[in-house]
């Protein structure tokens, strides 16, 4: 099935590849404003499909353009397809878009390729088979201080979208990271979180066909992915948030205030989700050690702190009566942690 989503990709990239040498004979419609469709998209997308319904004729198919028009309507094996993400970069000729083409059998990713034709890197993954980019297996950024990390996001664009909000992420986040870029192709900025070219990405507003090939591609090179708060199951939730498991410990606590998805229960409960962070990274040969529980339960605590300190003035209490919570806390995070050798980063 590998094979068949990778000749599906190679035949859409050489579209894209011929129509990128006139992109201004390329004819474009706008689908909403700032989100617009060209003709390659919808002829990347029709070679796709016949591609692997020519392979799979029982298969079911969801594509960015035509939605679940192809293919069988009741299959456990739906495509996901992105044709051409970055199609903004793509008309203005900035080399930064790809194809994206994943397998979903019974609602969990199974196979993946991300195809970048203007540089001709090719990234792959099978589930528990592991992430490969050009047949070379790649890992996750073995980064452990969010201070060294390069942090890829994309910025709102849509009427409606919350600027404000991303403006105070951005404020949260640009002090304590090295870098924060914005390439504007999200599948390929999963494919360089796995690859280990950036340390993690987060997002909202995004759709499925954006992040279904990615999300096998990171999980496959052994980082970890989900929504702002932590939870896995995000591929429908319009917010993405993916690293190297160390990494994404720290950054959930900083998003998940953020997040649509958490109300203040959820945000009061982040040192529990820090140990689920702990223990699937082991899991996944991303082990945490010490330093990291208390960078995880420090960051975790002061955001805790003051929402409970503000929680305590609404009801004219001293804030002083939050703090053995936050204590608490910090105790259970680091006994909670898993300990490994600092110097075996995965």
């Amino acid at each position: 099935m590998l094979n068949v989503a990778i000749k599906a990709a190679r035949a859409a990239g050489a579209i894209i590849n011929r129509a990128a040498l006139d992109v201004e004979a390329v004819r474009i419609s706008q689908k909403q404003v700032n989100d617009f469709v060209t003709e390659v998209d919808h002829a990347s997308e029709a070679a796709i499909i016949e591609t692997l319904l020519t392979a799979y004729p029982g298969h079911g198919i969801l594509a960015e353009e035509s939605g679940r028009q192809h293919g069988a309507q009741d299959s456990d094996y739906v495509w996901i397809i992105d044709p051409l993400d970055g199609t903004t970069n793509f008309i203005h000729g900035f080399p930064v878009y790809c194809v994206s083409i994943a397998l979903s059998v019974k609602g969990k990713i199974e196979q993946a390729v991300i195809y970048d034709p203007t540089r001709n890197d090719l990234f792959t993954a099978t589930k528990g088979r592991g992430a490969y980019m050009n047949e070379r297996r790649i890992r996750v950024s073995k980064r452990t201080r969010l201070n060294e990390c390069l942090i890829s996001t994309g910025f709102p664009f849509r009427t409606g979208d919350n600027f404000k909000q991303y403006l105070a992420i951005m404020a949260d986040l640009m002090p304590r990271a090295a870098g924060l870029r914005r390439p504007g192709a999200a599948a390929l900025d999963l494919a360089y979180v796995a690859a280990g070219f950036s340390d993690a990405f987060f997002e909202t507003g995004l759709n499925i066909w954006d992040v279904a090939a990615g999300s096998l591609l990171v999980t496959e090179a052994g980082g970890l992915i989900g929504n702002f708060t932590g939870e896995p199951d995000f591929l429908e939730q319009r917010e993405c948030l993916a690293g190297a498991p160390r990494v994404y410990g720290q950054l959930v606590p900083l998003l998940a205030k953020y997040s649509k998805f958490a109300g203040v229960d959820d945000k009061l409960r982040a040192s529990d989700r820090m140990r689920d962070v702990s223990a699937s990274a082991a899991r996944q040969g991303g082990h945490t050690h010490d330093a990291d529980a208390d960078i995880y339960a420090r960051s975790t605590v002061s955001m805790q702190q003051g929402e409970a300190e503000d929680a305590a003035a609404a009801e004219g209490e001293a804030p002083a009566a939050a703090k053995p919570a936050a204590r608490k806390l910090t105790r259970a995070r680091t006994a909670g942690a898993a300990p490994s050798d600092p110097n075996s980063a995965k």
